[in-house]
């Protein structure tokens, strides 16, 4: 179906006379623009774009099937006044706007209807053009990965890693990253979002590396843990290679019909049953997509059951206080039958010399 049809299907089902969508992520999704300012407003019968002067040309070249109005004042009061010559008297909005906006939405003549993850149940489920997309971020980011591999070494700190890394993510063709790439050795391997520091790499240290590509405003994630070479590297193997088979069986449990909550299991039921439970303390996975981090949510938390198309990280972990951490993140997709994995980079137990 059409997306902007599946919105104006939403509008006459959730009791509406139209729809803002001020999310730039959705409004990208279903008008085509990649700039920093505008928004959609969608009825039964219109579609109108708003942005501002700077944006114009720009407009001209992305956007398809919606009406260009260009700002002359505040865009609330803007949006207002349009919504009101067309007739809309309940207005729906996405609850992502920011109070100052909502409070600006409160005026007479018009009531309001706070609307949650309308565009984003859309997104959960990837078409051709946009697997495409995902699949060519992978293969950036593993092409930048593969040219930056050789620097991690001993006495190299943690945030020269990054800097090598991010340099030929860009010479890969990658435009904004999806996050600030994560290089964690030793004790801060230990914490899941650590930030690179000055840190030099020692021997004995499991190195955590999670880092992403972009393609057409599409994004991909994945993780890899080293071991550097140490006197004794058997704790570092264990937690490894348990963390592993985690991320094996819950990949192989993936498929169409199968509960996002029951692909989360099988990862923890693995680290379970090795005593380290405790030490995995976040979800499985979670959908990528035009965010790194949208729906599904493949965790306890999660709400649904997966269907064909629908891209989504596996990435069980374990974290030792003091100690160091492993994570391995792949990226899949959904199928009828199973899966397909997106990521390709070795994930067997290596020592760095």
């Amino acid at each position: 179906m059409n997306r902007v049809q599946a919105i104006t299907d939403a509008v006459v089902s959730k009791g509406i006379d139209g729809f803002l969508v001020s999310d730039l992520k959705n409004v990208r999704y279903l008008s085509g623009f990649s700039g920093s300012s505008g928004c959609l407003l969608i009825t039964t019968k219109e579609k109108i774009f708003f942005t501002d002067f700077r944006y114009e040309e720009q407009t001209k070249k992305e956007v398809r099937g919606f009406d260009i109005l260009i700002e002359k004042e505040e865009r609330p009061k803007q949006v207002l006044k349009k919504a009101k010559s067309i007739g809309v008297k309940i207005l729906g909005f996405e609850t992502t706007v920011s109070y100052a906006f909502y409070r600006s939405l409160l005026k007479k003549g018009i009531r309001v209807k706070a609307l949650s993850n309308t565009v984003e149940d859309m997104r959960k489920t990837k078409d051709r053009v946009e697997l495409k997309f995902i699949a060519q971020a992978v293969e950036r980011a593993q092409r930048a990965f593969i040219r930056s591999k050789p620097y991690i070494k001993r006495g190299v700190s943690e945030r020269q890693i990054a800097t090598r890394l991010e340099e030929n993510l860009r010479k890969a063709g990658c435009g904004p990253l999806p996050f600030d790439i994560i290089v964690a050795s030793g004790p801060n391997s230990a914490m899941p979002h650590a930030r690179p520091t000055d840190k030099k790499i020692n021997a004995g240290d499991l190195v955590v590396i999670d880092w992403g590509g972009e393609a057409g405003g599409y994004f991909s994630d994945m993780t890899r843990t080293f071991v550097m070479r140490g006197r004794d590297t058997s704790k570092q193997q264990e937690i490894y290679e348990t963390v592993l088979r985690a991320n094996v069986k819950a990949i192989g449990s993936v498929r169409e019909g199968v509960h996002a909550r029951m692909v989360d299991k099988t990862a923890r039921d693995v680290i379970r049953k090795e005593g380290f439970g405790q030490f995995f303390g976040h979800g499985t996975g979670h959908g990528v997509g035009l965010d790194v981090h949208e729906l599904p949510r493949v965790s306890r938390l999660g709400r649904e059951y997966l269907k064909a198309g629908m891209v989504f990280t596996i990435e069980p972990g374990v974290y030792l206080p003091g100690f160091g951490g492993v994570r391995i993140e792949d990226m899949v997709v959904a199928e009828n039958k199973g899966r397909s994995v997106l990521t390709s980079i070795p994930k067997g137990f290596e020592i760095i010399h």
